[in-house]
């Protein structure tokens, strides 16, 4: 099979395959920051309103209760929660998030390779011409290496992580929300489901099995996937 074979096994833009719960868990996000990045928040804080709208892609769910994150709407908020980890407030950075998708044309912004070969200097010039809190913000996210704007070490470490596609868009993120389980998203193999990498199981399967047998030992055995990586997984995901 070859690679645009692989990457067309799943529409990564449209086709329903995380839940919002399922997401947060694997980008380590709790369920109300994922919650607010796909769809957007209005509060009342101190008597003064707060708002922001959706930076994240949501589908049309197929039924009540599924699934509505695409691939690519899990790839844009794994570059969201870099960015978080940073400790920049995300109602600082909104407005120069924005601003991507404009200069570069197109959607999806996040989960494009032209974030990470051009999203700092875009944002750069955003800071520098919005100033005051925004510009502080971007400067917390962007810094000066070898005369270029580049990211901070914290975004740049995820952002290498992620494998881009033909089209410029994201085709596998590993998932951060785990301390030993080395897991991956990846549209090319078992249609997005998250997989144990070197093993190749699917985790749902791996799951699946554990509650027939509640042996962790037969888990690991069946599927070769070292015990450490189940535990974590399990712990994460299974209560």
């Amino acid at each position: 099979m070859t690679v645009v074979e692989l990457e067309a096994a799943v529409d990564k833009f449209g086709a329903p395959l995380y839940t919002q719960a399922e997401a947060a868990r694997f980008l380590a996000l709790s369920e109300t920051t994922f919650r607010n990045w796909a769809r957007g928040y209005h509060a009342v804080v101190q008597g003064r309103e707060v708002h922001g709208a959706a930076i994240l892609s949501t589908v049309r769910r197929l039924s009540q209760r599924g699934p509505n994150i695409p691939f690519i709407g899990l790839a844009e908020g794994y570059a969201l929660s870099a960015i978080r980890r940073t400790g920049v407030p995300m109602q600082r950075i909104r407005p120069a998030l924005e601003r991507l998708n404009q200069d570069f044309g197109l959607a999806h912004a996040l989960a494009s390779k032209k974030l990470y070969t051009d999203g700092a200097e875009v944002l750069f010039d955003y800071g520098e011409e919005a100033g005051g809190d925004e510009r502080e913000a971007v400067r917390d996210l962007v810094v000066v290496r070898h005369g270029q704007h580049v990211f901070n070490e914290v975004v740049q470490d995820y952002l290498k992580q992620i494998q881009f596609g033909s089209d410029g868009f994201a085709t596998a993120i590993p998932l951060p929300g785990f301390r030993k389980a080395d897991l991956v998203a990846d549209v090319g193999r078992s249609f997005g489901q998250p997989i144990f990498r070197r093993a190749g199981v699917r985790l749902e399967d791996a799951i699946s099995l554990f509650k027939a047998e509640r042996d962790i030992d037969v888990v690991s055995e069946e599927y070769g996937i070292p015990r450490a990586e189940l535990e974590d997984a399990l712990a994460v995901l299974v209560h």
